[in-house]
């Protein structure tokens, strides 16, 4: 991870002065300059139109009780691309243009929870050993624990300080 993020620091601004020069020659100094700002305005301005909205989306969705977590991805992917089209190129200003568009959003969302899914492990321990079952590696079961219950949700709690039971071994 250390070495992409190394990757990414030297080599976007190598790739943003490469286009520069590019665009540079193709239509001039100050016609470059000018639509790199140019682009910074319209990034700032779409950020503060769909962020506005998914604010609202996300305070409807927390009025009805239920948890934001596509308004909050949503925000996330706006914040990002917000801080791209702040930073003056025309790589990063197309990466964060893509940002503003639903479907890529959704896309990324969706190679996200495919990623955390398959990096997700759910393993159950019981008395210090852990118990297997269909979500443990190699879909071995486990120990079988029979056992009885009973219900005292509903039951008044007892009189004075709480029993210990040793358990047998």
């Amino acid at each position: 991870m250390a070495i992409l993020l190394l990757a990414a620091f030297i080599g976007v601004p190598l790739v943003e002065i490469a286009v520069f020069v590019q665009v540079g020659g193709w239509i001039g100094l100050g016609p470059t300059l000018a639509l790199v700002v140019l682009t910074a305005v319209l990034g700032a301005w779409q950020l503060r139109a769909q962020g506005l909205a998914t604010l609202l989306r996300a305070r409807d969705q927390i009025d009805r009780g239920a948890l934001p977590a596509r308004e909050l991805f949503d925000g996330a992917c706006l914040l990002v691309a917000g801080a791209l089209l702040l930073t003056p190129g025309f790589v990063t200003d197309a990466a964060g243009f893509l940002l503003f568009l639903p479907p890529v959003r959704d896309l990324l969302r969706q190679l996200l929870a495919r990623y955390v899914r398959a990096a997700m492990e759910t393993r159950t321990f019981v008395a210090g050993e852990e118990a297997g079952g269909a979500g443990r590696p190699g879909g071995a079961p486990g120990p079988i624990i029979d056992g009885e219950f009973r219900d005292v949700s509903e039951e008044a709690p007892p009189e004075g300080p709480p029993r210990r039971e040793r358990l047998p071994e």
